[in-house]
């Protein structure tokens, strides 16, 4: 079941950071955002209108977080996400509640879509 309204719409933004309570430390002095840990290599924060998270699975990436969207039915999102020319560069993978897959966009933005289901 699908998490209702929220169907291909940005849900997430992930920074792939090499320290995690050092982006603790930066992003509440500065913009008082809080925070749920999920491990030592996850991390959720939350502004008080969207929530992201931090993670150390890969290298940190300058340039730009990664934008994550959410749709109601990951496979169908992967076929129109493919049927429109991106290329799929994170097959689907389980995690602590749910999949997802990451694609490249035609300007060679990198993405990724979950889902609960």
């Amino acid at each position: 079941m699908g998490i209702s309204g929220r169907d291909r719409q940005i849900d997430n933004i992930e920074f792939n950071v090499g320290d995690i309570a050092r982006s603790k430390a930066f992003y509440g002095a500065v913009f008082g955002w809080t925070f749920t840990d999920y491990g030592p290599g996850y991390c959720e924060f939350n502004d008080g209108r969207l929530s992201g998270g931090f993670t150390t699975a890969g290298a940190p990436r300058p340039g730009g977080a990664l934008v994550i969207l959410y749709a109601d039915d990951l496979a169908e999102t992967q076929q129109r996400v493919e049927a429109a020319g991106a290329t799929i560069v994170k097959p689907v993978f389980s995690f602590p509640g749910g999949r997802r897959f990451h694609f490249q966009d035609p300007d060679g933005y990198e993405l990724a879509v979950w889902s609960a289901d």
